[in-house]
């Protein structure tokens, strides 16, 4: 496969970074201000969990209690997904912290073939997968004595948005959706940020995978695309930026084992087009009348994809944009992470 094509993969078909294309703010002074993806809270318990979603394979995950909380006594709970490419540690556990401080019972898991979850290969792309660990979570959660099964709502952060309106469009047990900062992993795969993708270079950038399908059939070495940059200079985008800023930095770079975060954000080339299959937002209105909420920045390059979902989303639902907020910023930066808002919205829909 030529560089020349890889160069305009990375820069057009994935969601994680859909980098230099020219969208989004410029890198801000601030970018860092109240950055805290490592938050640990004194006042919740914590224990990794696994359980097996529909498929046999094992999800991994991290409970976190409250620790005033009865557990003789049924209480509402929230499942939390990663950034696409992500793992739980990156900005998922950080929120669910924060909302297990507000009396919450919240599992963040690691999406199959992802951080400590089973799959194989590492890093492949499973739309469907992905939806069914969401489903597979409400089966244990469900099931645990002190969780009133009918109080469980989802959290989906980046891509995880979508899996998790993917999930909730058929599975009704789950009763509130929230999303932050959000990615249509199937329009970003088939257009690229503000419909940049031609239908030519769709077409061509389909051909040139499924050949590569041939060499990784006849034992080549796997191909990985997209994702995160590994290093930055004057010449790089806004979004390679702000994305190396968070991923390639001690402030959310992580890997399950602690070794070398080179693949990390990093999906399989032959499987990344698997997303151009999926469309989240097909059908969202029949969510209703369980709630949705939209949380997106300002100034978040991902802005147009929660904007869809709400347009097409039937009541009860909500756009909360934040003031000054890119993509980014609202994976970790507590000073702006509408924590109240998120809060507000499950007890009042999970009560």
């Amino acid at each position: 496969m030529s560089r020349s094509f890889l160069s305009f993969f990375k820069k057009t078909a994935v969601g994680i970074a859909l980098i230099s294309m020219g969208a989004g703010s410029s890198l801000r002074a601030d970018t860092v201000s109240g950055a805290d993806n490592f938050y640990k809270s004194s006042r919740v318990n914590q224990e990794k969990v696994t359980f097996q979603n529909q498929y046999r394979m094992k999800v991994t995950g991290n409970l976190f209690i409250p620790k005033n909380m009865k557990r003789n006594t049924k209480n509402p709970a929230i499942i939390i997904g990663h950034p696409m490419g992500a793992v739980k540690e990156q900005s998922s556990n950080l929120y669910a912290q924060k909302l297990a401080e507000q009396g919450f019972v919240t599992l963040t898991i690691d999406l199959s073939f992802w951080g400590e979850s089973e799959g194989e290969p590492r890093n492949a792309v499973s739309p469907d997968i992905y939806s069914e660990d969401f489903s597979a979570a409400v089966d244990y959660l469900g099931t645990r004595s002190f969780i009133d099964k009918n109080k469980i709502g989802v959290l989906g952060i980046c891509g995880s948005g979508s899996f998790a309106i993917s999930a909730a469009k058929i599975d009704s047990r789950i009763k509130a959706v929230a999303t932050v900062s959000m990615y249509d992993m199937g329009t970003a795969s088939r257009s690229a940020l503000n419909n940049s993708m031609s239908l030519e270079q769709r077409k061509n950038l389909i051909a040139k995978v499924s050949e590569q399908r041939y060499v990784e059939f006849n034992g080549g070495p796997t191909e990985y695309t997209g994702g995160t940059v590994h290093k930055i200079d004057e010449n790089s985008s806004p979004i390679e930026k702000e994305f190396y800023e968070f991923y390639r930095t001690p402030r959310g770079e992580y890997t399950p084992d602690g070794s070398s975060p080179e693949l990390t954000t990093h999906p399989t080339l032959t499987s990344i087009v698997k997303f151009m299959n999926f469309y989240p937002f097909n059908d969202i209105e029949t969510i209703s009348p369980r709630p949705m909420l939209f949380i997106t920045g300002d100034q978040a390059h991902s802005k147009e994809f929660s904007e869809d979902a709400y347009r097409r989303a039937a009541e009860p639902k909500e756009l909360y944009i934040v003031p000054g907020a890119g993509h980014v910023d609202l994976y970790d930066r507590v000073n702006l992470i509408p924590f109240d808002k998120l809060t507000n919205f499950f007890k009042t829909n999970l009560k």
